[in-house]
């Protein structure tokens, strides 16, 4: 038998089919760095139009985990499709690097600040740690592939950084929304300072219920609102509580004002009493109480019982009855205790009637030595010392155990109390930036939609928000105040710029050193310093004054945001507020947030559920572009749910489609598309259809890149290698690219067509896949540029015109009848009638319509059908039902011989005594001219 393997065109090519991307990638990272790929962009994308994508900050401290690869791999993925559509579209990540978690974990290294270790070499120890974790995140962002400004990312923490933070509390201050209050905040004991609202989270907690006697000063005055001459039972309004540690600062009581109350006899067991309660909590509260039988006496409206007097609970104080808008019949008695040092509506009920603040509670949580019966205790441990005096003074009327949803800080994970503390808030209501707000908010474009309403709803909560931190790591509140009437000094604007140009040149330590003679002469004797910090989210919520206003590649607004669903109550909402009151715009013209990762039964990501999805442990494993490809494969706007099978199947997922990039890249040796480049009138139908098919996709997948809708495009990409490339035309031109003649129009036809559909296949994917994408980019044929990373979308494609006689609708058809013949020789495989497709020979019957189609193939149908030979016939009775409406297929295995070169199975094998083995158009192939081909 002679050897015909040298006349054949065998697929060959250096692209690896194992992709080893855990030991590949790092050294692609290393060529991107040589090449300094993210400045070449910037160069090469120079002077075209902008897209600003603004980089949240992550916390600079810890391993990043898999959200923020979600995170960092969306923006990366928005960004370079963006470069392909045109743009010039820098990344610059930043970190947040002030703050609470860097100080807890100095402060265990090496003592608390001002007491084992002086504050400026507590802050030099934070800012170093800070650096440490940065430059561990950077690693481990750029392993995954993110291209960005990664030697110049913005931290929160540079010296610039922290001035223009500074200079930007100035612009808000000088614009009249600053204030100084003294309200009720939420408070860490732990941390001992206030937070934001942001910085609070809704953990369950069991507390002490408490239900609380407060006795009338007058009982007959108290009897005569409600007709009564007298009352001879022990009377009480009662409260109910889940906070007693807050009684000692109790100064009031309030009811609702339109309210009915009933005066109710009962025994809760401790003998008939009379007690107040809200006429529509009766029957509520004596059920929770125990008691079955009670009689209503009279009643009342709560206006009517205004300014009754009544006897503190266990401290020898005269509080009043007063009026609150905030007292429902949801839960309680429908009598609320007030303590204006804990609690907004309390001292918002406080300032209505001149109740002022006790300060009873320290930073630490300690009542102070002027609290009675209780100082020295802390406000966690002093819940036994309040029940005790309650009891002792037959106030206790029920206590018992409840789970509650209760606020903690989101960073220590502790319980929050309220506690009022004079602090710096930005003003809400003051100079109207709560509309302001909302209008800007609804100028923005919310994706998904549903984030448009949650904004809102955050904006409509939104009391004024605490800037102030009592901390030692953090960007200083950098005002001088009067020493009496802490007012700020009436040069403060330039005051604030004199400190800026010092922190600019040592950091935020200038401001801490600084004698404020320095820079008020005499006035220093008049006013002082302001030792409070920033609220952290004060530090990122500016970065589009700190950042984008100040560097010349960026701007303001921002084209995108892009972070977590969270974000809507931390980093979207600090932006937009302090954007509106320094420029009276949003400093973001799209918002795109993504969901949280759980796992395959929908649990949060936990360290002690012990289904945390490391990151660095995939990386290691599989590679970077399988999390990429997750990443793109998940719709993420709801929960990305990952698993260790879930990324396995990523991976057989990547497997297919670098397979068929492959394919191509191994029918593209010796193929030069400077010379071997057919005219598209030139080229066969088929082929003229791949393109036309590749060019449909692409502006499809622009589309998609536009929208931000990847989990279409990986489906539509992953569809399109399985099955109009490696379930059709793939398949199809095998023959053709193996027997054809090596350089005949047939084969290069098909080469031009496979070379194109890599050109457009490898941008497609290179956001996504960017490390496949750049390593596929060298092994394509032809000149080109140092990275896919420097291109936009390929413009070589073409569709078909309309005049076109096998247009994509004709191809399509014979997609469908390929599928349906597929179909039947399948069942013929597992029947044993044919082993390969070429030992087939198919009948197919259809109707006219069809079968005119079919024959415009001629012999060249049983190359669409990959079989031996083909019949058309008229639709008759007979042969198997196919997938196809109106198309029958039958089945037989072939009688002619074998050619040994191609593998059909055709009478003619043989007739040439030359090459007895051969079919004739094979002999035509190594002899001849070539076989002629002009559709498939």
């Amino acid at each position: 038998m002679a050897d015909y393997k040298s006349t054949l065109n065998l697929p060959n090519t250096q692209f690896p089919m194992k992709a080893n991307l855990a030991q590949r990638e790092p050294q692609l990272l290393k060529r991107w760095a040589k090449l300094d790929l993210y400045q070449a962009v910037q160069n090469a994308t120079a002077g075209r139009p902008q897209f600003i994508l603004h980089d949240g900050p992550p916390y600079a401290n810890g391993d990043i985990h898999i959200g923020h690869s979600v995170n960092k791999i969306l923006k990366d993925t928005i960004i370079r499709a963006k470069r392909l559509s045109g743009f010039d579209a820098p990344y610059v990540p930043g970190w947040d690097c002030h703050g609470l978690p860097i100080e807890h974990n100095v402060e265990k290294k090496i003592g608390k600040a001002g007491v084992k270790v002086p504050y400026d070499v507590f802050r030099k120890k934070c800012r170093e740690y800070a650096t440490k974790q940065v430059n561990g995140q950077r690693e481990d962002f750029m392993r995954l592939g993110i291209l960005g400004d990664w030697h110049n990312p913005y931290l929160t923490m540079d010296f610039k950084t922290e001035a223009d933070t500074i200079r930007a509390l100035g612009r808000i201050a000088e614009n009249g929304h600053l204030v100084k209050g003294f309200k009720p905040v939420y408070w860490s004991v732990v941390g001992g300072s206030a937070l934001a609202e942001a910085e609070v989270e809704y953990q369950d907690k069991t507390s002490t219920q408490v239900d609380v006697r407060f006795h009338p000063v007058d009982r007959e005055a108290f009897a005569k609102q409600f007709g009564l001459a007298s009352i001879s039972l022990p009377l009480s309004v009662v409260i109910w509580t889940t906070t007693p540690w807050t009684l000692p600062a109790n100064q009031a009581v309030a009811l609702s004002r339109d309210l009915e109350y009933s005066l109710v006899e009962l025994d809760a067991g401790n003998g008939n009493e009379i007690i107040l309660l809200a006429s529509d909590l009766v029957e509520t509260v004596c059920k929770r109480y125990g008691v079955e039988s009670f009689v209503v006496l009279e009643t009342t409206t709560g206006i009517n019982l205004e300014n009754t007097l009544l006897r503190h609970p266990f401290i020898d104080r005269v509080v009043p009855v007063v009026m609150g808008d905030h007292v429902t019949t949801d839960a309680g008695t429908g009598a609320v205790h007030i303590a204006p040092d804990h609690g907004l509506d309390d001292f918002n009920v406080g300032l209505k009637y001149g109740i002022n603040t006790l300060n009873y509670v320290a930073a630490d949580g300690s009542y102070v030595e002027s609290t009675p019966l209780v100082a020295g205790q802390h406000v966690y441990k002093v819940e036994p010392r309040i029940l005790d005096l309650l009891e002792q003074n037959g106030a206790l009327l029920k206590q018992a155990k409840m789970v509650h949803s209760y606020p903690h800080c989101w960073r220590t994970k502790t319980p929050l109390i309220y506690r009022a503390t004079p602090q710096w808030f930005i003003s809400m209501q003051q100079k109207g930036l709560l509309e302001a707000c909302k209008k800007a908010a609804h100028q923005v474009e919310w994706l998904p939609e549903w984030g448009k309403a949650r904004i809102e709803g955050m904006l409509e909560q939104s009391p004024d928000w605490c800037v102030s931190r009592q901390r030692t790591w953090g960007v200083p509140i950098a005002l001088f105040v009067h020493k009496e009437t802490s007012e700020l000094h009436p040069d403060s604007a330039e005051l604030i710029e004199a400190v800026a140009k010092k922190v600019e040149q040592d950091g935020i330590e200038a401001w801490f050193k600084l004698d404020a003679a320095e820079l008020l002469g005499a006035d220093a004797e008049r006013y002082e310093k302001v030792t409070d910090t920033l609220d952290v989210w004060f530090d990122s919520g500016v970065t589009h004054f700190s950042v984008l206003e100040q560097r010349d590649n960026l701007r303001v607004p921002a084209d995108l945001y892009l972070e977590g669903s969270d974000q809507h109550r931390g980093w979207f909402q600090s932006s937009l507020k302090t954007s509106v009151a320094i420029r009276g715009e949003a400093p973001y013209k799209t918002v795109l947030t993504h969901g949280f990762t759980v796992d395959a039964q929908g649990k949060k990501m936990s360290k002690s559920l012990g289904n945390v999805i490391s990151p660095q442990t995939v990386v290691k494993n599989l590679g970077a572009d399988i999390i990429r490809l997750w990443v793109s494969a998940t719709d993420y706007r709801g929960e990305m749910t990952v698993s260790d099978e879930i990324l396995k199947r990523t991976a057989d997922s990547y497997r297919r489609i670098r397979n068929t990039a492959r394919f191509l890249l191994s029918n593209l040796n010796e193929f030069d598309p400077q010379t071997n480049l057919v005219a598209q009138d030139d080229m066969l139908a088929l082929d003229r259809w791949a393109v036309h098919r590749a060019a449909v996709l692409q502006q499809e997948i622009m589309r998609h890149y536009d929208e931000f809708q990847f989990h279409v495009i990986y489906q539509k990409l992953h569809n399109y290698c399985v099955v109009d490339l490696g379930g059709f035309y793939l398949d199809v031109i095998k023959d053709r690219q193996y027997t054809c003649k090596q350089d005949s129009v047939a084969r290069r036809s098909a080469q031009t067509a496979l070379y194109y559909i890599a050109e457009a296949l490898v941008r497609w994917i290179s956001p996504i896949l960017s490390f496949t994408a750049d390593e596929l980019w060298g092994f394509i044929p032809g000149q080109r540029s140092a990275s896919v990373a420097l291109e936009t979308w390929y413009d070589g494609l073409f569709t078909l015109p309309p005049s076109e006689s096998m247009s994509a609708d004709f191809w399509q058809s014979i997609q469908g009848v390929k599928t349906a013949v597929n179909k039947q020789l399948e069942d013929g495989r597992k029947n044993g009638v044919v082993g390969s497709s070429l030992e087939a020979e198919v009948d197919i019957h259809c109707s006219g319509e069809l079968k005119a189609d079919l024959d415009r193939l001629g012999n060249e149908l049983r190359f669409a059908m990959i079989t031996s030979a083909v019949r058309v016939h008229r639709w008759s009775d007979g042969g198997e039902i196919a997938e196809l409406d109106g198309l029958k297929v039958e089945v037989q295995k072939s009688q002619h011989p074998k050619c040994v070169r191609c593998w059909h199975l055709r009478p003619d094998v043989g007739s040439d005594q030359n090459h007895p083995e051969l079919c004739l158009r094979c002999v035509d192939n190594v002899e001849g001219d070539g076989e002629d081909r002009h559709f498939c």
